[in-house]
């Protein structure tokens, strides 16, 4: 993915101020920096959820996505897998149920939700829990069906916005062995996080935000804000 000229304004505000950077096929890359930086901003961008000012976003085809229509946007956005900080599970349901209403709103068959529900379950063992409900699960646990539940399209790239956030260190840890388990296997992850020991453990690209800025972009850099 190639970003080029990214900008968010609030009125005279600036929130990104002519992001660029490119992040190839394959790669793990932190974003960090404080509170208002820029980070999740950019993340937000990247989604389609923020309306910008001006910006290029380019597929790992090249394709200009700022040019897509409503359709090739929606086939897009089907290409990344989203992980949030708070869930944004439904309660009530069980895993297996959370995973396959994923699939019912965008219009999969009941066959192919049968299938692919224990696949994506298994990636993330989680298959033995798939009829227990979100509210009996450790944070974890709930953590690892919001990975299943964005892998459901088998993505090329997974965004993270502070998805250990509200996690201790033990299921923290879980959860990045997961996702570099997805690394190792193909996946681009692009991960927003404010944990120093996650980015000195983990040894990636690091993105540092200032301002709305990329302050640093460094290979196996140790965080130091």
């Amino acid at each position: 993915m190639k970003y080029e000229n990214i900008t968010l304004a609030y009125g005279e505000r600036s929130i990104l101020r002519d992001i660029s950077l490119t992040i190839e096929p394959g790669e793990f890359v932190f974003l960090i920096g404080a509170s208002g930086s820029g980070k999740t901003s950019f993340i937000k961008s990247i989604l389609g959820a923020k309306k910008l000012k001006k910006w290029h976003i380019f597929d790992d085809n090249g394709l200009d996505i700022s040019l897509f229509s409503p359709k090739e946007l929606l086939q897009y956005r089907r290409s990344l897998g989203t992980i949030f900080q708070d869930f944004k599970l439904l309660p009530r349901k069980t895993v297996r149920e959370n995973v396959a209403f994923a699939m019912e709103v965008c219009g999969y068959s009941n066959q192919e939700i049968t299938r692919r529900v224990p696949e994506v379950l298994s990636k993330v063992w989680l298959l033995a829990k798939k009829e227990a409900f979100i509210e009996s699960l450790s944070g974890g646990e709930i953590q690892r069906t919001c990975i299943a539940r964005a892998l459901i399209h088998d993505p090329k790239i997974i965004i993270g916005d502070e998805p250990t956030g509200n996690l201790d260190r033990t299921n923290a840890m879980e959860i990045m062995h997961l996702l570099e388990e997805l690394h190792q296997n193909g996946k681009t992850i692009i991960m927003a996080t404010h944990d120093e020991t996650i980015v000195n453990t983990m040894k990636k690209r690091v993105i540092a935000f200032e301002d709305g800025k990329i302050a640093s972009d460094t290979i196996h850099w140790t965080y130091c804000l």
